[in-house]
């Protein structure tokens, strides 16, 4: 229904496929919405009404609602204005969207017409191309290339020292390639695993679960698993290689002997959905491993670290409709925040059936 007859849009607006919004330019509020939108947002158009932009915006993007409203007031004059902008649907799903804004004149009110599309399949699948691109050409073929080189030096050293060291680092070489081919097929299977394959989870159990599979690998560390508040989530492999990866460089990194890890499982406090903290006393996570995440920049030697865990971290969580943020002390400590959307407990009031989602 139109929130003002004067001022909505046409009834005809309901049978495109493409989400049309009407906004004042000055007060960035939706003045109508049709049937499209609402369903893509989550939200009637009498709830978009009363929502600022930045309710409906995705809460670590960039761009704010300053962005936004400045874009409205740009169309508005006559400047058509296209741009990608990340969504937080009312149940808590994130959605890349491709909105165009231009000026439409209803009732003698200059308003601006938003026309939004969904990209979030080819969004993904572009980024995710640029990964493995990024993988093969740069870490694979470093890889290779150092474990060329020490082969190399074992030709020129045998029977001496150096063959030794040199075996002892084409090894240790050879080894980490293939934990990272391992890591890009987890990312592989994560995007390619359909929401018929999840299953609905009590959250804490999930991770305690993940968490006591860590633990039997690397004993030397101590992981605790702290409930704020019960929930439930929707999960598949992709869940467990992230919080995997998370939990492993949380002990690997260690500097001590006995390292501690501390994760914390409830609702966010902005938003409501699944927010699992997982926190360490090790040294900060260095800006361009966080920056390479991304940086749709070219990619140099310098510019990112060699490992490739956070990548699987963030695609595997952000598969799943979630997203993934970094906080990071100035002397020690990194605490990795998973924000998963909220799914609702069964009905028969069972703890962790696991039945699909």
């Amino acid at each position: 229904m139109p929130l003002q007859q004067a001022s909505g849009l046409p009834s005809e607006y309901d049978t495109l496929q493409v989400g049309i919004g009407l906004y004042d330019p000055d007060t960035g509020t939706v003045l109508d919405a049709n049937e499209r939108l609402e369903a893509m947002l989550g939200y009637t158009a009498e709830e978009l009404s009363e929502h600022a932009i930045s309710e409906y915006t995705a809460n670590t993007y960039a761009y704010s609602e300053t962005d936004f409203r400045q874009r409205l007031r740009t169309a508005v004059t006559g400047d058509p204005q296209q741009f990608t902008w990340r969504i937080k649907r009312a149940d808590g799903e994130l959605i890349w969207t491709q909105i165009h804004l231009s000026r439409q004149t209803t009732a003698d009110t200059h308003c601006v017409r938003a026309e939004v599309r969904d990209i979030t399949d080819y969004y993904e699948t572009h980024h995710r191309a640029e990964l493995f691109w990024r993988l093969l050409r740069h870490n694979l073929r470093n890889e290779a290339t150092i474990i060329g080189g020490n082969t190399d030096r074992i030709r020129e050293h045998a029977q001496n020292e150096t063959v030794r060291e040199a075996s002892e680092t084409v090894a240790s070489r050879v080894e980490k390639l293939g934990s990272m081919a391992v890591s890009v097929r987890e990312i592989e299977r994560a995007v390619a695993q359909s929401e018929t394959e999840r299953v609905r989870r009590h959250a804490t159990k999930a991770v305690a679960s993940v968490a006591a599979d860590v633990s039997s690998v690397h004993p030397e560390g101590a992981i605790t698993v702290d409930e704020r508040e019960p929930m439930w989530v929707s999960v598949d492999e992709a869940f467990e290689h992230a919080l995997t990866h998370a939990l492993e460089n949380a002990i690997v990194h260690s500097e001590t002997a006995a390292p501690s890890v501390e994760v914390s499982v409830g609702p966010s406090p902005n938003t409501g959905r699944v927010e699992i903290r997982i926190s360490d006393t090790n040294p900060p996570i260095p800006d361009n491993e966080i920056d390479a995440l991304s940086t749709p920049a070219e990619i140099t030697s310098t510019s990112h670290g060699s490992g490739v865990g956070l990548f699987v971290m963030k695609w595997c969580v952000e598969s799943l409709g979630g997203e993934i943020k970094f906080e990071r002390s100035d002397s020690r400590g990194n605490t990795v925040y998973f924000y998963l959307p909220p799914k609702a407990p069964p009905a028969d009031g069972s703890v962790d059936p696991g039945q699909p989602r």
